[in-house]
């Protein structure tokens, strides 16, 4: 970072302002700031600023609002969004808007400082061209993340949604890749035009080639009428492959044709037919490995492959727990017209403790077994299904037998030496500690101060390092 880099800060919160004010004066920048979009747009926009750090919500008129008008005024100015109120529409939106990154509330100073890092680094050339957000508002998302990854999945697929490109969506099972697709295709320009999916792991080939490029009549014995496939239906809009590593070498090839030439042939027809289609693939295997096994195509992995969106898998995002857990259990007891209106603490430490192989759909399907279960309107450790609840024999003092190492221990103490080596791991940085323990910041901090916790000394015997 240069050492006179200006930064310009425009929050409503006079102590963030502050803070952040003494934060990077320390660090050798200038700083400016400003409390409302009046105050901050004459200033963001002077020829000596280098990065605006933008609060989203803003007395009068807001923050988006106010980003597009410095994008007009000053198109390569980086522009960094934070705000309390973080969720993925409000990503897209941002992100749509020309913002270069998104840090939410409250701030994590290293986060904070990568990002400034980041665009202060960064090939500032931009085309206002890019800056391109619907004016219709998008469907509620049901995509659920607060977790690091998950805000780069979020800010991922505002960025391929702006174009056209094939896009290939890559994680494990379960992780919820269909939603990713019905994203993009939801925050693109062409939201108005259909979202088509099909799984190409459901039918055999013959009958997922009429399904993917339609038949004509009598093309086969039981053909008897024309039948329009999954890429005529789609039209302008999405065309979503599941599974696509399971297609054949025969639809592979047609595949890579529609891609190519934009154009493709019914079965049993003569004439060829155009494709305006926007292509969006997904698959839980490593195509690369296909490719060189020689079962998939090296050539439709580079077509499929022009822009990529990786899910991690829930172990991955234990943060998300929580708010997945809400969002599921509101579903599911609309769906089984059921009640539950508390989850104990209990129930989530044991959720948390599981690696979920299954990912989103595996919690989903828990949820459901327990509610099924549950009598009353508090989900209890009781209703979790047996798999979930590790074995433990009771000691005569009370506690539990650990597996691990043979001993007699309290559930206390094995909550105690987790949290201790989770914070070691993280070098005591609190807020990836809370994500991969799956709780809450206050809870971390009570837990903190119930067992004594302390940083380790470090080894130059100096201050022990700063948390956060």
């Amino acid at each position: 970072m240069g050492a006179m880099a200006h930064i310009v800060i425009i929050d409503d919160d006079e102590a963030i302002c502050r803070t952040l004010d003494f934060h990077f004066k320390r660090q050798g920048f200038a700083v400016s700031y400003a409390h409302s979009a009046e105050e901050g747009m004459p200033i963001a926009v002077a020829s000596e600023v280098d990065a605006v750090i933008l609060d989203i919500r803003l007395p009068g008129r807001d923050g988006l609002n106010l980003l597009c008008d410095i994008k007009r005024r000053r198109p390569t100015l980086p522009v960094i969004m934070i705000t309390a109120f973080h969720d993925f529409d409000t990503t897209v939106a941002a992100m749509q808007g020309g913002a270069v990154d998104y840090v939410p509330k409250p701030i994590d100073l290293d986060e904070l400082d990568a990002a400034v890092d980041r665009v202060l680094a960064r090939d500032r050339l931009r085309s206002s061209d890019d800056l391109v957000l619907g004016a219709a508002e998008p469907e509620r998302s049901q995509m659920i993340g607060l977790s690091f990854p998950m805000k780069e999945v979020f800010k991922r697929i505002a960025l391929v949604a702006q174009s056209r490109v094939t896009v290939l969506v890559l994680g494990e099972s379960g992780t919820g890749k269909e939603l990713v697709a019905r994203a993009i295709h939801q925050a693109s320009a062409e939201r108005s035009h259909p979202f088509v999916a099909i799984n190409c792991a459901a039918l055999v080939e013959t009958l997922l080639e009429s399904e993917m490029f339609g038949h004509e009549r009598g093309a086969f014995t039981g053909a008897i009428h024309t039948h329009r496939g999954k890429v005529e239906q789609a039209g302008e809009g999405t065309l979503f492959l599941d599974e696509i590593a399971e297609l054949s070498p025969c639809l592979q090839g047609k595949l890579l044709r529609v891609l190519e030439e934009r154009e493709y042939t019914p079965v049993g027809g003569t004439q060829t037919r155009k494709s305006k289609a926007r292509f969006i693939a997904a698959t839980n295997v490593n195509l690369r490995d296909r490719v060189v096994e020689g079962t998939f195509r090296e050539d439709l992995y580079y077509r499929l492959n022009v822009a990529s969106v990786d899910l991690p898998p829930l172990r991955a995002r234990r943060g998300d727990l929580r708010p997945l857990v809400e969002y599921l259990l509101r579903k599911i007891n609309r769906d089984l017209r059921r009640n539950i209106r508390r989850v104990s603490a209990d129930v989530i430490d044991c959720l948390a403790a599981y690696d979920w192989p299954g990912n989103v759909r595996e919690l989903d399907n828990v949820l459901m077994k327990a509610v099924v279960m549950e009598r009353g309107d508090v989900l209890t450790v009781k209703a979790l299904p047996c798999e979930l609840c590790r074995p433990t024999a009771p000691s005569p003092r009370g506690g539990m037998e650990d597996a691990s190492d043979g001993g007699l221990r309290s559930l206390r103490e094995l909550e105690r030496d987790h949290i201790e080596k989770v914070l070691a791991s993280t070098g005591w940085h609190k807020g990836h500690t809370c994500e991969i323990l799956g709780i809450s910041r206050p809870r971390l901090e009570r837990r903190i101060r119930e067992f004594e916790l302390r940083p380790a000394p470090r080894k130059d015997k100096g201050p022990p390092e700063s948390v956060h």
